[in-house]
């Protein structure tokens, strides 16, 4: 019995001496899962990497040239994780961890649980794979490369987004809104045949189709994701209906219209995703000549989050060719984080740029090093988002402005407006992402349906928007998330909820204040908190793992709901 006991404290003062030991000691499964992770890493990590730049410069130039270089770097990346002899080996892998008592490495459990979804979405036909990829290119292509014209002259996004909030000629909103839909049809075709490839790839895969398997991918299952939206429309739909009935007053007597007469134009956002700026608050005139990405700047360093880098390698200004749009990435998960924008001296762009450079301070420029490539990134999507939202609303908070050197005449009285239009926000994002994720859902159940009556029939039904007479266009076709980001405006909407859970958090842990007091300009100690609770996991928390890290619960609309109430 002795000699057993001294052999194994032997082991064990090996194992603590040197790792090697340790290692060539372990189960065959672990040892099977380092020497995968270092094959992918080896062989995929390059490739990933000049993926995200052809992306980059696909969406900043706009070229056809940066478009068949784009597709054709997916198609390299694809191939590669398409390989079926290396997905045998993943899922065996996989399976033979699962059988381990107790995994004396969780983090390589993790990296081959992330590896296995990202892996499992490509085992399809390769030649499935490029009809998807040339597919979803050209429609991107299309939406980069589209202009609204209106009375002959091309519009750009910021131009249809201030003539539909400015303008109090009906006839004339109703031109620009309708321009700004017409890339609808010239996509509509091509997005049809995606729908239904992306569903031919979906059920190859043993799932019902392309929705259910994107929320599989991303650790979510379509019933759950339901049952909660359902809980939110129960706890949405009272107040939604007052607001829009006070909005509906508002703008009616703009426009000098029966309520029951306004349309969707009337409304500014051209999806009515936002609250229409209809208050004696002109919330754009402070913005007018800031400079928002110097405000940005003083922001994020003021929290002890500097972006200088990160705007160092961005591209933020209008120019032809380029996306209309916004977004965030991270090209090689090294640091390398980028922000594409249009910035315009308004409102809008400043809470867009707040939201963007949210999304780089939450990407491998914060993950430390040592945690594993697979898993340097962000724990989910909705992880991210909500991130990004709760930093974007400060943009209507006096107090934060006033600290920023921006001057505001009457504090009190904007404070007041930006609280009656942080709530209106809340409440209108949450209807739109009904629509959306509802749309999405059954677009994928049945693609052959009339989807021109889904479409309005879900935003009559959630947003209260009536639809216009005699009007069917593939209204839906004109947002591009349906192309780029498929099954994913679900997660804006949990991002919410994680975005108002985690001010909480911040308030009660870190500022020691009521969550509608909390403002973060120049408290290092907010990000701080935020590297060490939310960032510093990476991936190697699930979603709802690290919520109950960064906020002490599990995800739920509670503090979602006191800040429905304004208490």
């Amino acid at each position: 019995m002795k000699d057993i006991v001294w052999g194994l404290v032997c082991l064990a003062l090996l194992a603590a001496v040197f790792p090697g030991f340790a290692r060539a000691m372990e189960p065959d499964a672990l040892a099977d899962a380092r020497r995968f992770i270092a094959a992918h890493e080896a062989e995929v990590r390059p490739v990933e990497k000049a993926f995200s730049l052809a992306w980059w410069q696909a969406n900043v130039g706009g070229k056809d040239a940066d478009f068949k270089a784009k597709e054709e770097a997916q198609n390299r990346l694809d191939a590669l994780l398409a390989n079926p002899d290396k997905f045998a080996a993943l899922k065996s892998i996989r399976q033979s961890l699962a059988q381990l008592a107790k995994p004396a490495d969780p983090v390589l459990v993790r990296q081959i649980e992330v590896l296995y979804l990202q892996y499992l979405e490509k085992q399809v036909d390769p030649a499935l794979l490029q009809q998807m990829s040339a597919k979803g290119n050209a429609i991107e292509k299309a939406f980069n490369q589209y202009r609204a014209k209106v009375n002959g002259q091309e519009m750009t996004d910021s131009q249809v987004r201030k003539a539909l909030k400015e303008s109090k000629d009906s006839q004339y909103l109703r031109s620009v809104w309708e321009a700004g839909k017409a890339v609808g049809p010239t996509v509509e075709a091509d997005l049809k045949e995606l729908v239904k490839l992306r569903n031919q790839a979906a059920r190859k895969l043993g799932f019902r189709d392309f929705h259910v398997l994107q929320l599989a991918l991303g650790e979510q299952r379509q019933e759950d994701v339901l049952k909660l939206f359902d809980e939110i429309d129960r706890l949405i739909t009272p107040p939604f209906t007052r607001m829009k009935a006070e909005i509906d007053a508002q703008l009616a007597a703009r426009f000098g219209v029966a309520a029951g007469e306004l349309k969707p134009w009337h409304y500014q956002d051209p999806f009515f995703q936002e609250a229409p700026a209809i208050g004696d608050t002109d919330f754009d005139a402070v913005y007018a000549h800031a400079d928002i990405l110097a405000l940005a700047k003083r922001f994020y360093t003021g929290i002890g989050l500097p972006i200088d880098d990160v705007i160092a390698r961005s591209d933020l200004y209008e120019k032809p060719g380029k996306s209309p749009h916004a977004f965030c990435t991270d090209i090689d998960r090294e640091g390398d984080v980028r922000v594409l924008a249009n910035i315009v001296p308004n409102e809008y762009w400043m809470n867009t740029m707040l939201h963007e450079l949210g999304h780089s301070v939450y990407s491998s420029k914060n993950i430390p090093a040592t945690v594993p490539y697979v898993l340097r990134c962000e724990s989910h999507t909705l992880c991210t988002e909500g991130l990004a939202m709760m930093f974007q609303g400060f943009a209507h908070h006096a107090g934060w402005l006033g600290k920023m050197g921006v001057p505001v005449a009457d504090p009190k009285a904007f404070d007041a407006a930006g609280a009656h239009l942080e709530r209106h926000n809340l409440l209108i994002f949450a209807a739109w992402c009904q629509v959306m994720f509802r749309f999405e859902k059954e677009l994928y159940a049945n693609p052959d349906q009339d989807l021109n009556k889904l479409w309005w029939d879900l935003v009559e039904r959630y947003q209260h928007l009536q639809r216009p007479a005699g009007r069917n266009a593939p209204d839906y076709a004109a947002k591009i998330h349906i192309v780029s980001s498929p099954a994913y405006y679900h997660n804006y909407l949990l991002g919410q909820l994680f975005a108002s859970q985690l001010h909480h958090a911040i308030a009660r842990e870190v500022l020691r204040t009521e969550p509608a007091k909390a403002l973060y300009n120049d408290r290092p100690e907010v990000g701080a908190f935020l590297k060490t609770k939310v960032f510093a996991p990476g991936r190697t928390l699930s979603w709802n793992a690290l919520t109950r890290f960064a906020t002490g619960a599990d995800l739920s609309a509670a503090a979602f709901a006191q800040d429905l109430s304004g208490e």
